[in-house]
């Protein structure tokens, strides 16, 4: 698949006017298919596969979140870079999931032509999937280079998309003390 992609590649730099065969793009098609194969692994994940059984009983029943989750994701309607960080927090109710788990499954999700408002809810389904959490809450800050190094070229907007489950939707002092402790 790799050479395929490749081949691609080299297609698409002949189409921009540029020689494939100059000293400067002579591994480019190669090296542009092995990080666009990187840039989207999440595809050739799936959530059992990265959980790993990395669910233990516990008798908490108190928020827990992870901040700061960084991420790189690309845009599917120009294959741009986002970039940002996701706030994940659930609410266990008997088992809580493994920290790294976390950051793992936004990876997953984060490794696909993606949309920002999607995968924000692609984390939340899937940490309310694999935890029964009696609530999880999901928000995400990124920067997208479609909007920066394109069309409007606006260099500081930020886009932030929340996705609640749970007591996260139906409890506004549960959703509040989210948001609050989400805040540097």
């Amino acid at each position: 698949m790799c050479d395929a992609i490749a081949n691609n590649y080299r297609e698409i730099l002949q189409q921009l006017g540029e020689d494939p065969e100059r000293e400067g793009l002579l591994d480019t098609p190669q090296r542009a298919a092995k990080a666009m194969q990187y840039l989207c692994n999440g595809y050739g994940k799936t959530l059992d596969e990265v959980v790993n059984g990395a669910l233990f009983e516990s008798d908490s029943d108190e928020m827990v979140i992870v901040r700061n989750i960084e991420l790189y994701s690309l845009c599917e309607h120009h294959i741009l870079p986002f970039i940002g960080k996701a706030h994940v927090a659930y609410i266990p109710t008997g088992k809580v999931i493994g920290l790294s788990k976390v950051a793992r499954i936004v990876d997953m999700f984060a490794r696909r032509l993606q949309i920002q408002e999607n995968l924000t809810r692609q984390i939340a389904d899937a940490i309310q999937d694999v935890t029964q959490a009696a609530g999880v809450a999901v928000v995400i800050e990124a920067q997208h280079m479609c909007m920066m190094m394109r069309g409007v070229e606006k260099q500081n907007s930020v886009m932030t998309s929340s996705a609640m489950l749970g007591a996260f939707r139906n409890s506004g002092t549960t959703r509040q003390e989210f948001l609050q402790l989400i805040r540097d």
